[in-house]
């Protein structure tokens, strides 16, 4: 008989790596949700908020929820200079799809955008590789943190975007929207009564741009301030409201608002005394949709049905159309759509764009109006699309705005529409990129 002590089980030896176990680690569970964010963005394509929930599954505080976004999204805003730094510590370079190369990027940003202390975002970083080169990822955030490594003041736009923005609109707007994307967005809200914007203003210790908007700091809570669960205000940018506010009075008209959840636009109309049709062809969205004019105390008819295929009892005075897009001109609040959204997706979108005009056209009234918009930063989706479309329908034509429609510092170009582009307003916060054309159908 052999009397030894037996071996311990190495296969035993480290609980904390059965199960999930590491999970254990404080903070963890965040990065591992930052971690699956990323690679639903940068491997699947699927929007960063579309795969917030799944991501965050198992999560019961929401401030974890909510740092797995911060970290995703300073990730994807920071990913060119991450990577600079990451290259200039390691010998051999990490291929762009590793998984030490996202965990690398996850722990700097907490370091160097975040304020994390380092031992809390290095030991959440290394079980994220269990199983794959944990040293080498430690060595490399200790040689950074040794040098002080740290980002740009300004982060470098990702390449193909920056070429492509570069030559429709110039290297200033190039500049102009990296310095938009270091920092957080404001938070705009949309009055349900403009002759409130100067109590509010007050009460929510704002600034406004214009009747009926008030901008406040992106560090609040929007539920809990003065004015939302009565309704009397809805969170919407500022340039996301110029469409519906082109309409001007409704005085009773008819309006159909195409693609119209989550309903910003919708209560715009509603508000300004236009009787509303809202459609879109998602249910869940519609859902929200309604539980915005519950909020509001705003009446709309809501319809379910694809624009391409649904059909209008009648033909109405005003027809709204906020388009699908690529939307690049949200970039701000949305870094992802950066890496979603390249020349194929926006050609994709132009095709639906053109057929959802030639749908919409003839349910406008004689002398009515037809408003078209993107939040895009691409021409094919905006100047392009109007040009296109003028051209084969001389019974329309485009309403330029009064400077009165419009905040200062925001104009119509020489046709006529509206162009914002980053470094608009920039003093003030800047603004979402959009395209708005107002355009009246001849009698």
């Amino acid at each position: 008989m052999n009397d030894r002590p037996a071996r311990p089980d190495r296969r035993r030896s480290h609980p904390a790596r059965r199960n999930g176990a590491t999970n254990a680690v404080p903070g963890l569970g965040a990065r591992r949700a930052a971690l699956k964010l990323l690679d639903a963005v940068m491997r699947r394509g699927d929007p960063l908020e579309t795969a917030l929930h799944a991501a965050t599954q198992g999560l019961a505080d929401r401030s974890d929820k909510a740092l797995a976004h911060a970290i995703a999204a300073d990730v994807l805003r920071w990913m060119a200079d991450l990577d600079a730094l990451i290259d200039s510590a390691t010998e051999q370079r990490l291929p762009d799809d590793a998984k030490a190369r996202m965990v690398l990027r996850i722990a700097l940003v907490q370091l160097l955008r975040l304020d994390t202390p380092p031992h809390a975002a290095i030991s959440t970083a290394l079980p994220l590789v269990d199983g794959g080169p944990r040293r080498l990822v430690h060595g490399v955030l200790g040689s950074l943190l040794r040098a002080e490594a740290a980002l740009p003041d300004v982060p470098t736009f990702p390449g193909e975007v920056a070429e492509r923005w570069r030559a429709h609109w110039g290297e200033e707007m190039v500049h102009a929207a990296a310095r938009s994307w270091a920092r957080r967005a404001p938070i705009d809200v949309t009055l349900a009564d403009p002759a409130e914007t100067a109590h509010y203003d007050d009460v929510l210790a704002g600034e406004t741009l214009m009747p009926g908007h008030v901008r406040i700091d992106h560090a609040v809570s929007v539920p809990g301030l003065p004015g939302f669960t009565e309704g009397r205000w809805w969170v919407q940018d500022i340039a996301a409201s110029l469409p519906a506010r082109l309409a001007g009075a409704g005085e009773g008209r008819t309006a159909i608002d195409l693609c119209a959840a989550p309903g910003g636009k919708t209560m715009q109309l509603a508000a300004q005394g236009w009787k509303v049709t809202a459609l879109d062809k998602s249910a869940k969205r519609l859902e929200r949709l309604t539980e915005n004019l519950s909020r509001s105390g705003l009446e709309a008819e809501v319809a379910q049905g694809d624009t391409l295929s649904w059909e209008p009892e009648a033909p109405a005075d005003l027809i709204l159309l906020d388009a699908p897009c690529s939307a690049t001109g949200i970039f701000r609040r949305h870094p992802d759509v950066l890496y979603r959204s390249g020349p194929r997706q926006i050609a994709e979108m132009a095709e639906v764009q053109q057929a959802m005009l030639e749908r919409a056209a003839p349910w406008v009234k004689p002398s009515g109006i037809l408003i078209y918009a993107t939040c895009s930063l691409e021409p094919a989706e905006g100047e392009e699309q109007i040009t296109a479309f003028l051209s084969t329908h001389s019974d329309f034509q485009i309403v330029a705005p009064s400077s009165s429609e419009l905040p200062e510092g925001i104009i119509a170009n020489g046709e006529g529409a509206i162009r914002t582009l980053p470094g608009m307003l920039e003093a003030e916060g800047g603004l979402d990129g959009f395209f708005i054309a107002r355009l009246r159908r001849a009698l």
